[in-house]
């Protein structure tokens, strides 16, 4: 008879939403670097995609030399290379927007980390050349289902400028995690975008269209746009790179603690350059004192660790605050800045706990 350590207990999912599904990931729970599928946070605008039922071919068409089509299996043979990537939905922390906005209500946990593994546009575009007159890479989807507001049908598809499609780093992947992706993560191929918020690594890649104007498709102008103005559409511009930002993992949110030591853990991550440091301040923003790395923080586009020991002597409220900073200057800024849909929360993290 197998015993069962009945002291073990799993994290698992959030559920946000069901039709579409939305989860989040349990992020105060998970400690590892590389995040496992089963808690990879769930992003959809659409029901799951029905794939084609016999062999999947990718096209690439449009503004180049040499149209092509690929099997999953060709695409496999090609040259590929394998990169560690944070992957941060673009509503992630919505909910922490004051006043509210509509939305799914992401707490802090729409976001991972992981390897993909998988062939780099650059290298995909030898084959088939690109016009001189060439602006813009489409990304098509499988996924595709009506939006009310257009009364129409459309596939998830987004762009990326060409200087983004040709980096090195902008690969279409076929691995997560040394292994096939799994479907509900974009299987059989999905675009990976290091850097810029995870709307732009389209999943269940249908085809790949080269253009030589800007791509006017929903999710690109419509939505994952920053509008700054309530009632208007005023000095908009579209969302690209991911700010600056930390999460304290551990205490939790209004926690009560026992007098002593206690060590402050969470994570940060940014979309330019490299994390420089993170500071805490337990008085309010007066003072601020430096965390500690578990890891080597020069690593591009990942998260990295960070703790600090505090003692808490005294009984009483008290209001943990966390900041990062990256090697381009930038810093979490004090308030968020409010825009109509709630993209790219990154005000400083701040977790209340009773220490008793």
């Amino acid at each position: 008879m197998i015993k069962k350590d009945r002291h073990m207990v799993k994290p698992y999912l959030v559920t946000r939403s069901l039709f579409p599904e939305n989860q989040e990931s349990p992020i105060h729970f998970l400690k590892d670097s590389i995040i496992h599928p089963r808690h990879f946070y769930r992003r959809n605008h659409y029901p799951y995609p029905d794939l084609p039922p016999k062999t999947y071919l990718l096209s690439v068409e449009g503004s180049v030399l040499r149209p092509l089509t690929l099997s999953y299996e060709e695409l496999c043979q090609l040259p590929a290379k394998t990169i560690k990537v944070v992957l941060e939905c673009s509503g992630n922390k919505r909910t922490s927007f004051h006043p509210k906005v509509f939305g799914e209500q992401w707490e802090e946990g729409a976001m991972n980390q992981s390897y993909w593994k998988g062939v780099s546009l650059q290298t995909l575009f030898t084959y088939t050349g690109l016009s001189q007159r060439a602006q813009e890479v489409v990304f098509v989807g499988y996924d595709y289902g009506e939006r009310k507001d257009l009364n129409e049908t459309f596939h998830f598809a987004r762009s990326l400028p060409m200087t983004k499609a040709l980096h090195p780093d902008t690969i279409l992947a076929y691995e997560l995690n040394g292994k096939p992706i799994p479907f509900k993560h974009g299987y059989p191929l999905r675009l990976i975008a290091p850097q810029w918020y995870a709307m732009a690594s389209v999943k269940w890649v249908k085809k790949i269209v080269v253009i030589e104007e800007t791509f006017h498709g929903p999710f690109q102008k419509i939505d994952y746009v920053y509008y700054p103005d309530k009632d208007s559409n005023a000095q908009s511009y579209p969302v690209t790179t991911m700010h600056v930002n930390s999460t304290i993992q551990q205490p939790l949110d209004h926690s009560i603690l026992k007098r002593g030591t206690h060590d402050i853990q969470g994570i940060a991550w940014t979309g330019e350059g490299t994390i420089e440091k993170v500071e805490i301040s337990l008085d309010q923003g007066k003072t601020w004192k430096s965390a500690s790395f578990e890891q080597n923080p020069t690593e591009p586009y990942t998260w990295v660790s960070w703790s600090l020991y505090w003692t808490a002597n005294q009984k009483g409220e008290y209001s943990i605050w966390s900041r990062a900073s990256d090697s381009m200057g930038r810093t979490q800024p004090y308030e968020p800045f409010w825009n109509r849909k709630g993209y790219g929360y990154n005000a400083i993290c701040k977790v209340d706990v009773k220490v008793e």
